[in-house]
């Protein structure tokens, strides 16, 4: 399957922590974890081996928390961790919510970790031969027969143009990359219909008329911070992961945004806003939506999961099953990381648990199988060609999903890829705003 990718040179080892550093090296940052170690070991708590006692220390596990999975505590202080843990309290107020049901926006998934890395990677190994060129040329089929051709939509609106040179708000940081991503989902957005012209909407009818916005996976909230200096737009609302879900949008217009919504985040998001029996041609049988439109630019669908994933119908009418699925999304790191196959790949370093990374370091030389030579036979180009089919394929179920239920969207690449590969935008509006 062509020529084998030359041999890389050997990493040089990592410098020195600096001191009261933890010891993990994150090679896809290329910098030690800046958490403190704890007092009988080199590691922070998120990165303590659990294979090996430190510095005299007896053996001592870590387990994910129950009440929520994304910290780990002590095994032998578990049964008092779960009693005082702060995010029990906070489980118990949401939950008491008349607006709360557990699961509703996840696809009809599971809660939970999901499908991890190494479960993926796993499918992948389990192939045969045969099987892994019969599933890449499945995929290839399916790019060219469903997933939408995407057009390049690089704009900067004369308003995020005009802030990029004034910095309205030196409190705010300023990495030309990130914010040439923002004014670039803004100025499609502008384009789409979404957003008055810039420097309009600040008179003061058109802030008292603007649409509400909700950014989800807003981080610190810098995409929604360009819309509002830009834009006038003063009644916008910050979801992260954790938090409760917003009351006060009530009754609200409002606008969906999301700069690089993690993997099922994306799925996610639209389904909190259009649920699962909306469409548009039959509002009065299943209720209206306060949504406007959205704008959402995906990433790392290697986290996607197939639980949560909104247009399952897409896949399977494509022969994708979900084993399918699963590998794909593990395929389609490559588009971002060529030689994903190797075993110290940083993107898997950084997805992975601690029980994942304990695991490849117990790895044997057996494991090392034909699939894995398979892959590395495959140049790093068709690899990335792959990756992207897969990213393809994916976001084209969600755009679809999006038209099914009635609005009017498309899928664009919004930045070059030099300055970000993960250059997907979904961009939809509803009858309201249709010309």
């Amino acid at each position: 399957m062509g020529r084998a990718p030359a041999k890389r040179k050997p990493s040089s080892p990592p410098p020195p922590p600096p001191p009261g550093r933890c010891h993990f090296w994150l090679p896809n940052k290329r910098r030690h974890c800046a958490n403190t170690p704890l007092p009988t070991s080199q590691y922070c708590g998120n990165h303590l081996p659990d294979s090996a006692s430190d510095a005299g220390a007896p053996f001592r596990r870590l387990v994910p928390c129950p009440v929520d999975p994304s910290h780990t505590v002590l095994e032998e202080n578990l049964e008092a961790h779960v009693g005082k843990c702060p995010l029990k309290k906070q489980a118990a107020a949401l939950a008491a919510q008349p607006f709360y049901s557990k699961g509703i926006n996840s696809g009809g998934g599971e809660g939970g970790g999901g499908v991890t890395s190494a479960a993926k990677r796993a499918l992948v190994h389990k192939l045969t031969k045969d099987e892994l060129r019969a599933l890449i040329e499945k995929i290839k089929l399916a790019h060219a027969s469903a997933a939408m051709a995407m057009r390049d939509s690089f704009l900067v609106t004369d308003a995020c143009d005009n802030w990029m040179r004034n910095q309205v708000d030196r409190k705010v940081p300023y990495q030309e990359k990130h914010v040439t991503q923002q004014a670039s989902i803004i100025g499609n957005m502008e384009a789409f219909g979404l957003l008055q012209k810039g420097g309009e909407v600040a008179e003061e009818n058109g802030v008292k008329n603007a649409p509400a916005v909700v950014e989800f996976g807003a981080g610190r909230g810098y995409l929604t911070q360009m819309l509002a200096d830009c834009y006038g737009i003063r009644n916008v609302f910050l979801v992260e992961r954790r938090s409760y879900k917003l009351k006060a949008l009530s009754g609200l217009h409002y606008l969906a945004i999301g700069k690089h919504l993690c993997g099922p985040a994306t799925d996610m998001t639209m389904m909190c806003c259009l649920h699962e029996r909306y469409n548009q041609a039959h509002e009065k049988e299943y209720g209206k939506s306060n949504l406007c439109g959205l704008a959402l630019a995906t990433c790392c669908h290697h986290l996607c999961q197939w639980n949560h994933y909104a247009n399952k119908t897409f896949l399977s009418g494509l022969g994708i099953t979900e084993e399918d699925f699963h590998t794909m999304t593990w395929f389609s790191s490559w588009a971002v990381d060529g030689d994903h196959s190797s075993p110290d790949s940083s993107l898997e370093v950084e997805d992975s648990s601690v029980e994942d990374r304990c695991g490849k370091a117990e790895k044997s030389d057996v494991e090392v199988s034909g699939i894995d030579r398979l892959i590395r036979s495959i140049p790093a180009g068709e690899r990335a060609a792959l990756g992207f089919m897969c990213k393809d394929i994916i976001d084209t179920g969600r755009l679809l999903w999006l038209r099914e239920k009635g609005l009017d969207a498309d899928l664009v690449s919004y930045v070059p890829s030099n300055i970000s590969p993960e250059n997907h935008l979904l961009i939809a509006k509803c009858a309201s705003l249709s010309g």
